[in-house]
């Protein structure tokens, strides 16, 4: 069941997206495989702290984040991953790492990669494990104003 914080921003921001169900997922790659969603269009939500302020990097599901690239595209001296911990008081309707992209939702300043900026669609946690929402990137756009570059690189198994 989607967090009720996000069903009542989404449904504020009157755009058009669905939710969907699906079976228990806990990474990126696993979440967009049981939802038949291609890597790059799933949007895994990174948390990282950019000159001590939350800021989520949103990178397709088969990128990890490169933090120098990100730290110059936010401008930041210092940027650093966020711990575990600290994901449970910034997002606590969510579970610990299902965390939607909606940085006004959260005060967030939202940096995505380039990459998903060319898709058509954007898909991405729902606040839980199992639910996931679908909207136009376009509406993505509208509704959280990010901050677009190239910050995305190879994971590193």
């Amino acid at each position: 069941m989607v967090s009720a914080s996000v069903q009542e921003f989404l449904r504020r921001a009157n755009v058009a997206y669905t939710v969907f169900p699906h079976p228990p997922a806990f990474t990126a790659q696993e979440e967009a495989a049981v939802t038949h969603v291609p890597g790059r269009d799933w949007a895994k939500t990174v948390i990282c702290f950019a000159d001590g302020q939350p800021i989520q990097a949103v990178v397709p599901a088969d990128l990890a984040v490169n933090l120098d690239a990100l730290a110059v595209l936010a401008g930041a001296a210092t940027i650093r991953l966020a711990r575990e911990d600290e994901l449970d008081w910034l997002f606590p309707d969510c579970e610990r790492g299902a965390m939607p992209p909606l940085g006004p939702l959260y005060r967030q300043s939202v940096f995505v990669e380039e990459a998903l900026a060319d898709e058509d669609r954007i898909v991405f946690n729902a606040g839980t494990h199992g639910d996931a929402i679908v909207m136009r990137y376009e509406d993505f756009v509208a509704l959280t104003r990010p901050i677009v570059g190239r910050f995305g690189q190879p994971t590193t198994m």
